[in-house]
């Protein structure tokens, strides 16, 4: 599988979502995409970084995009985080990490010098013709779902 690329098609995929929905790339064409890779469900910076994006939801509506996250966490658990932050987007499970590969977004990183491989907090913008127009990786959360908001208008203009 070939990874993803700036200014390029990104290649079509499949994946299961909360709602007991299947996301397919090449069924949002005419649609902006915004995916977000985050390490997991219920922590601070994920929950708040969730929370930003559904803050802004009615603004990407209206630039005609929509927003997917997703970890590696299964699909219970999306549905749990889902609920409890009142997410109006899908969260894609992605345990056998073909998403994450994809993106290229697993990392090694380190936490009270363990180290392991784990989700770099990354988020992608997708036109609507299906190519990669721009991407954040190794992203801080605060102020970042203004910057993916700013580079999604920017791309209507």
């Amino acid at each position: 599988m070939t990874t993803v690329a700036l200014n390029e098609a990104v290649a079509d995929f499949s994946a299961a979502a909360t709602s007991d929905q299947t996301i397919t790339l090449s069924e949002l064409k005419g649609k902006n995409v915004v995916i977000y890779f985050y390490p997991k469900d219920s922590t601070p910076g994920c929950t708040t970084e969730g929370q930003n994006f559904r803050d802004l939801i009615d603004q990407f509506e209206a630039a005609d995009t929509v927003i997917f996250g997703v970890s590696r966490d299964g699909l219970r658990a999306h549905e749990n985080f889902k609920a409890k932050q009142s997410f109006p987007f899908e969260l894609i499970s992605d345990k056998e990490e073909e998403l994450c590969k994809q993106f290229d977004v697993i990392k090694l990183k380190k936490n009270y010098g363990r180290e392991y491989m784990g989700i770099d907090r990354s988020t992608f913008l997708i036109d609507r013709q299906g190519v990669l127009r721009q991407e954040w990786r190794t992203v801080k959360v605060k102020g970042h779902v203004d910057e993916v908001l700013a580079a999604v208008q920017a791309l209507n203009g």
